[in-house]
């Protein structure tokens, strides 16, 4: 492996850690998701550092950032944009949105409207967005970072499915521990850290790096042991909606970004272990779960096939 592409990821992890303090499992697989094209949903209490880590990514790449905050009344053109009429010219011309960036923070999805929920859809998955039957290209990189409050409902949209499956994961962050709460408590002293920080890559470096992700090599034997647990979900008798096909593909792509970002050119079963919790506990549904309870009992079924199913020597 390119000792120069080690540097930069351990570069970023670092970077971001000045404004993320005592998370480096949650910064590392942020940037697992970065690395793999995909997005990062983050199902937490307010406060504990969702804007910062998103606002953190976006410094260190010095790349366009966007923080987009979602509401009841909020339409798709709010997002995407919309056409406007020029009297002195005669015609329409067409005035882009707050998507049109590179990073963009949509802060409590689930509190628009499925309507302005699924504008977001053509976008994660295809880079591009389509207005009025004309199609217009999204800059790369383009990475989603939404966050949801899992403590409080009244008044939200749960993401349906479809929405769901595009996140590549989806994490908690967590509250600190007390000797990185009191640092973050110091650091806050003179303002905000994250707007202190340096670019710690480019925007074309990080490009590069997801090029090389797309590089990394899974053995057949690696393959069969992510479709083993994919359709062990749609077999177990607590799941009545199992990980579809996109998500054995995103699992796939974000085990390549993990071994890259461990400094090798080849998967590990472990990367699967490690990954499979955050990439398909939100892709599947437990049968009789109320809400609250839905995604944590995910996760416990998750580990259960991981223990059940024998990984590849």
């Amino acid at each position: 492996m390119n000792s120069e592409w080690l540097r930069l990821i351990r570069n970023l992890e670092d970077n971001i850690g000045q404004a993320l303090f005592g998370k480096p499992e949650v910064i590392r697989l942020a940037i697992v998701a970065l690395l793999s094209e995909g997005h990062l949903l983050i199902e937490d209490a307010p406060g504990v550092g969702k804007t910062s880590l998103a606002k953190a990514i976006a410094q260190s790449l010095s790349a366009k950032f966007v923080r987009l905050q979602f509401t009841p009344d909020m339409l798709p053109s709010d997002i995407l944009g919309s056409s406007v009429f020029l009297p002195n010219r005669g015609e329409f011309e067409f005035r882009k949105g707050p998507i049109f960036t590179q990073v963009l923070l949509a802060d409590e999805i689930n509190r628009t409207s499925p309507r302005t929920q699924s504008a977001l859809l053509e976008a994660m998955m295809e880079r591009q967005v389509s207005v009025e039957g004309v199609t217009h290209q999204l800059e790369r990189p383009f990475f989603v970072l939404a966050t949801q409050n899992p403590y409080e409902f009244e008044g939200t949209y749960p993401l349906p499915e479809n929405q769901l499956d595009r996140f590549t994961l989806c994490l908690q962050i967590g509250y600190p521990e007390r000797a990185f709460e009191r640092q973050t408590l110091v650091s806050h002293r003179e303002g905000e850290p994250v707007d202190k920080l340096k670019p710690a890559m480019s925007v074309a470096e990080l490009v590069q790096l997801q090029q090389a992700s797309r590089a990394v090599r899974i053995d057949p034997s690696i393959n069969d042991y992510i479709l083993d647990i994919v359709d062990a979900t749609r077999r177990h008798s607590e799941l009545i909606l199992g990980t579809s096909t996109r998500g054995a593909i995103t699992l796939y792509r974000a085990v390549q970004a993990a071994a890259l970002t461990e400094g090798r050119d080849y998967a590990v079963p472990d990367d699967v272990k490690r990954l499979a919790v955050p990439v398909l506990a939100h892709r599947v549904q437990p049968a009789g779960m109320i809400r609250e309870g839905q995604r944590k009992r995910a996760q416990q079924v998750i580990r259960q096939i991981l223990g059940e199913v024998r990984p590849p020597q």
